[in-house]
């Protein structure tokens, strides 16, 4: 008994376990790849012809049946055969049965090796491009944020303790910056991923003449992956890319766990729109923040991801491995859950509604201006450490008085530093503690203007 529909059946006296098969079978996932796929089997062909491989007949057939399955794949219609195992036999087969002969001359001088390295380059490649997109558009729905509060005054943390008076746009802006180091990441990643492998076939190479730089050249690859038993086994190119995501978001983690806490009654800083909340079963009260805390989960997910493909590769001899049939899953689920989650953060930023009262209210609370005053102690000849006291005096008895330092009596304050004069307030207040952080990075409103002027030129010139 032979084997049915496989591309090796005369090899094997019996057939494959139903059990085996759907074991072993990908095609319920990776058929994401056609479109790749098509693309890379017609610049193949295109070479083949152009080195004498394949006959101008014989392409012209390849380019015909490669239209048609393109099409029944765009439609839905195309009958994917989980006894083919893969996206490249299913596409193959179909291509056979449209054109014949030269369906089955396509695979002249390549393997599923390279195949599937090159399918998966080609999809990665195009997924980051779109994933920079979802990137800038958050930037720009945090920017446009950070210009509404631009003097929006609230506190800055440290320990989760109210440290310094910071503005909201200032604290928005900081997620600027890490999303900006995330697209420079990806976009690092995607020079590597944009190598080509076809050519390698299984292993060693091909004895066919084929011309490799042509075909990084049709397709738009910007080198070749020069060693073959590398080029057929490597997948270095999906776990950065999986690192870079993690990253990502690792970063929307900590926007969605502040935006968990801010909208807290506890907190009451923002109010989150209602169509990405949810309410409770039982307690009709509750307006919970669901997308922030499952963007807040779903960054393990993708660090899982991580781990899973590092795991797959350490201990896989060259070259090529069926191991490596399931670095798709995780990757595929990593694009996925990354693009959805950019994608809701950029529509729901924008619908953020603040209470400034609320986070006004926060910075009183903690004596947010104890370091300005030690700041002008120092400037007036008191040493630094000395200062250091003398601030944290007043504050002692700003607790006990239950006020604020700024209200604290003008004799007071020079009772514990006699270097101290009336323009004291200015200093303790804290719009005058913001406005004073003037420099590159502070958070002076008028530096968070500059810096909102500057991300939004270099958000529309990209």
């Amino acid at each position: 008994m032979h084997r049915k529909d496989s591309g090796w059946s005369g090899r094997f006296a019996e057939p494959v376990a139903d059990f085996v098969l759907r074991y072993t079978a990908s095609v319920g996932f990776d058929q994401r790849l056609a479109l790749a796929d098509i693309i890379g089997s017609l610049a193949h062909a295109t070479m083949l012809h152009r080195v004498g491989v394949l006959s101008s007949q014989d392409l012209a057939d390849i380019e015909r049946g490669m239209a048609q399955i393109r099409d029944e794949i765009e439609r839905g219609a195309f009958n994917w055969q989980l006894a083919l195992e893969d996206v490249h036999l299913n596409i193959e087969k179909r291509l056979t049965e449209l054109v014949g002969d030269a369906g089955k001359r396509l695979h002249t001088g390549r393997s599923r090796n390279d195949q599937v390295a090159t399918d998966v380059r080609l999809w990665l490649r195009g997924e980051i491009d779109l994933l920079t997109e979802g990137l800038r558009a958050v930037q720009g729905a945090l920017v446009a944020q950070a210009d509404t509060h631009a003097a929006t005054i609230m506190p800055g943390f440290t320990h989760l303790q109210v440290a310094q008076p910071v503005t909201f746009g200032h604290h928005l802006l900081a997620y600027v910056e890490m999303f900006e180091r995330d697209v420079e990441r990806l976009r690092d990643a995607r020079r590597r991923v944009n190598r080509l492998p076809l050519g390698a076939a299984a292993l060693a190479g091909t004895t066919y003449p084929i011309d490799r730089a042509f075909v990084a050249q049709r397709l738009g690859f910007d080198g070749l992956c020069e060693n073959s038993l590398d080029a057929v086994s490597d997948r270095d190119f999906a776990i950065e890319f999986c690192a870079a995501a993690a990253l990502v978001m690792t970063h929307v983690s900590r926007l969605a766990e502040e935006l968990v806490l801010w909208m807290s009654p506890r907190y009451g800083f923002i109010r989150l729109p209602d169509r990405f909340t949810t309410g409770s079963s039982i307690m009709p009260q509750k307006k919970n923040p669901d997308v922030p805390e499952l963007a807040r989960g779903k960054s393990g997910r993708v660090t899982g991801h991580l781990m899973s493909l590092l795991m797959l590769m350490k201990g896989q001899p060259l070259a090529y491995n069926k191991d490596n049939q399931e670095d798709k899953e995780p990757l595929f689920d990593t694009v996925d859950t990354l693009r959805d989650t950019l994608r809701a953060f950029a529509e729901m930023i924008p619908g953020i509604e603040v209470d400034a009262a609320a986070m006004r209210r926060a910075v009183l609370e903690g004596f947010a201006t104890a370091t300005d005053l030690a700041d002008y102690l120092v400037k007036r000849g008191v040493p630094f450490r000395d200062a250091h006291e003398a601030a944290a005096r007043a504050v002692r008895q700003a607790a006990d008085r239950g006020c604020d330092l700024a209200e604290l009596p003008l004799a007071d304050l020079q009772s514990l530093a006699p270097n101290v004069s009336a323009d004291v307030l200015d200093v303790l207040r804290i719009d005058g503690s913001v406005a004073a952080r003037g420099h590159l990075g502070g958070t002076a409103p008028l530096q968070v203007q500059r810096q909102v002027a500057k991300w939004r030129e270099r958000l529309a010139a990209r």
